[in-house]
């Protein structure tokens, strides 16, 4: 028997709601066997973050190297990346080992508002890692500010930013619709050939930690697994549908709490 693993490249959340965390946590919940390599160390809770520790280059370059060189990787997601010289290492490491799968949630700000990526590192954000990217998940403000955009205030905006994130070299890119307004959370899924709209219902609760790097590493649990890029993504979104409505059954911190990533289990 196969044993599928993904790996995450993030950072840590010392309160366990988002980043590495959270998608170990995602790929565990899912099947699949998580490794990880950590960009940064957070010290955040469910109100913000109040520190970030960048890891060298030179050590993500590292970790990299030493899971690849052991595991048989399914599937890669790629979270907060925090710098520069994290781009360039990753980037360059993930085209010497060639993965069949990245997934690129491009993490800017935090649910608390929290900048988690430097100003400066957008545009290598934008030049080294999507063009390696099956998908990119970057939600309404991301992709606006991935283009220097407003944010899409209508379905045709929204698909419009998603051919151009698409023109920037990845394969495919869901545009998450957790940010607007209505009684339905739509993403839509652009692809070279066509653009798939995926609704569910929105869910009012304040627990909301961690949905967009779980969303993503739900993607790639689901490409580890062997399923195709559209079926990862329904999947997915009907698995962080589920894991939002049962956030409240928590009570964990005093502001944005995580979501419910073992909903299935207890």
């Amino acid at each position: 028997m196969t044993t599928p693993v993904a790996i995450t490249i993030a950072g840590s959340d010392s309160s366990g709601g988002a980043g590495i965390q959270a998608d170990l946590k995602t790929f565990a919940a899912l099947g699949v066997y998580g490794a990880s390599v950590i960009t940064a160390l957070t010290a955040q809770n469910t109100r913000g973050v109040t520190g970030i520790h960048a890891v060298p280059a030179e050590f993500v370059t590292e970790q990299v190297d030493a899971v690849f060189s052991d595991l048989e990787i399914g599937a890669v997601k790629i979270g907060m990346v925090a710098q520069v010289a994290s781009i360039d290492a990753i980037a360059a490491a993930l085209s010497r080992w060639r993965p069949r799968h990245i997934v690129l949630d491009p993490v800017m700000v935090a649910t608390s508002g929290d900048r988690l990526l430097a100003a400066e590192a957008v545009n290598a954000l934008r030049t080294r890692l999507i063009p390696l990217a099956a998908v990119i998940t970057p939600n309404l403000p991301e992709a606006a500010a991935l283009l220097d955009q407003p944010v899409a205030g209508s379905e045709a905006e929204i698909e419009s930013q998603g051919r151009r994130l698409l023109a920037l070299g990845c394969r495919a890119v869901l545009v998450k619709g957790g940010h607007g307004e209505g009684a339905e959370s739509i993403d839509y899924l652009v692809g070279a050939e066509s653009t798939i709209a995926l609704a569910a219902p929105r869910i009012a609760t304040r627990n909301t930690h961690g949905t967009g790097c779980s969303l993503s590493s739900a993607i790639a649990a689901g490409l580890a697994k062997g399923e195709d890029l559209e079926n990862a993504v329904r999947h997915a979104k009907s698995w962080i549908s589920a894991a939002i409505g049962a956030a409240d059954r928590f009570s964990v911190g005093h502001g944005h709490g995580p979501i419910h990533h073992f909903h299935r289990f207890y």
